[in-house]
């Protein structure tokens, strides 16, 4: 419901725009009320202008969220502003000293590399393990959900095409904590050149590592966890707006490529949003198994 934003901050403006519920840092600490703290490792490209398509859905529950915006040491952020991380973004180092209750892992345009030849690699490793070590609940988004699976030892596959547009899923298991308040069907962006063959996560699945919740022919496997709920992965982008799959096309376009075709059931010139209660259902879900062991409540 409220989400803890830096004081004088210009982001408190735009996400009151969008209906969000903010309050200062100040404020809230003189409340008696201990927001989740969510640590949210951003390595998109353009880190600044991504940062709200996170934060609408982390503002969406009634708990109180202070998003912790991380900063990797060994990584380059060219298009992003460095007074606007300077301003916002701490180190891990900085964001652990004061504890973590949750991490979100967003995507990267690094998916056609194998793991270790990301030169941040080492150092998200680094940061995961510290993170299952300590039980907090880690959210892997697009390529950050196939890192996670990277760093629990499965590979992955690259596609001659990009997955790209927006694709009916299929909930595998209404009862889950994570997909209990999902529709049996539900659309969900797709935006991405690799994925997980089906047999490598029916396997693990047999194996007792992990739990398969969402999954359609054309995508694959798209939502997964561990049992412990500790590693959530999706592939897909629920927290997209509908104008970034059109940004991203005409940047496509613009480059010629010619293994990116225009997004699939997504109209370019009069877009919608079909996605929207898929990505508040799912953020939320995933705010309460944080919050629920934040209290020590195990599922």
């Amino acid at each position: 419901m409220t989400l803890v934003v830096p004081d004088n901050h210009r982001i408190k403006a735009r996400l009151e725009s969008l209906g969000v519920d903010c309050v200062e840092r100040s404020v809230a600490e003189s409340m008696k009320i201990r927001p989740l703290r969510i640590g949210i490792l951003n390595i998109m490209p353009k880190a600044q202008e991504y940062e709200v398509n996170l934060l609408e859905p982390l503002g969406r529950p009634i708990l109180q969220i202070e998003p912790v915006w991380i900063r990797l040491k060994t990584h380059v952020y060219r298009s992003t502003p460095h007074s606007h991380l300077d301003s916002l973004y701490v180190t891990f180092e900085e964001a652990a000293e004061k504890g973590l209750d949750g991490l979100i892992v967003t995507g990267a345009p690094v998916e056609l590399m194998d793991y270790e030849q990301v030169w941040y690699w080492d150092e998200l490793e680094r940061i995961v393990s510290w993170a299952q070590e300590r039980r907090v609940s880690t959210l892997g988004i697009c390529w950050g959900g196939l890192a996670l699976a990277g760093h629990l030892g499965i590979g992955k596959t690259i596609y001659p095409r990009k997955i790209f547009g927006v694709y009916r899923l299929k909930n595998l298991d209404p009862h889950s904590l994570m997909t209990a308040g999902l529709d049996d069907v539900f659309d969900s962006p797709q935006s991405r050149f690799a994925g997980i063959d089906d047999a490598a996560l029916e396997a693990a699945r047999d194996a007792g590592k992990l739990n398969l919740l969402a999954w359609s022919k054309e995508t694959g496997y798209v939502i997964f966890e561990t049992p412990d709920h500790g590693l959530v992965m999706h592939l897909g982008h629920p927290e997209y707006i509908k104008r970034r799959l059109v940004d991203e096309t005409l940047r496509d376009r613009r480059k010629g490529r010619t293994d990116v075709s225009d997004p699939v059931n997504f109209d370019l010139e009069r877009p919608r949003n079909t996605w929207r209660a898929h990505r508040n259902a799912f953020f939320s879900s995933w705010v309460k198994m944080v919050y629920r062991k934040a209290l020590g409540i195990e599922a």
